[in-house]
């Protein structure tokens, strides 16, 4: 995975570099960590796309209010198991500094990540997308 255009975005002093390095290195979204973001963070560019998009198959870009957005609907059997995955979600967000919008229907969760600050679509989406698959997938396995 390449990630030189991510590692530009931190400034001087912020974060170890070797462990950002680290992180730039490995070849899943999953094994990585939003950072934050301020507003001349960079976009996905087409060819990041086109890198980071078959690691998360199910998800679609939408645009809503002018802003493009990962988003993907998970349907469970239960209603109780729609509202564990979302409380899943939100811990999630919590410990990655990144936050989605969620609506919790009967059976199912519609998640949709984008980077506020930017009002586009950054690393951190694609990080938090892989990641809630990984919820679901734990979820829906017990």
């Amino acid at each position: 995975m390449t990630l030189a255009w991510f590692l530009h975005d931190f400034s001087p002093g912020v974060g170890p570099p070797a462990i950002i390095l680290a992180e730039a290195l490995m070849t899943t979204l999953t094994e990585l960590h939003c950072v934050a973001c301020r507003p001349d963070s960079p976009t996905i560019t087409p060819e990041q796309l086109a890198e980071f998009q078959p690691q998360i198959p199910d998800w679609t870009i939408v645009e809503r209010d002018g802003v493009p957005r990962l988003e993907r609907v998970f349907r469970f059997r239960r209603y109780a198991d729609a509202v564990r995955f979302t409380n899943a979600v939100a811990a999630l967000a919590e410990q990655e500094g990144h936050h989605p919008a969620i609506l919790l229907e009967a059976r199912s969760v519609t998640v949709s990540w984008w980077t506020h600050a930017i009002r586009n679509l950054h690393l951190n989406d694609f990080i938090a997308a892989a990641k809630t698959d990984h919820c679901y997938r734990e979820l829906t396995a017990a």
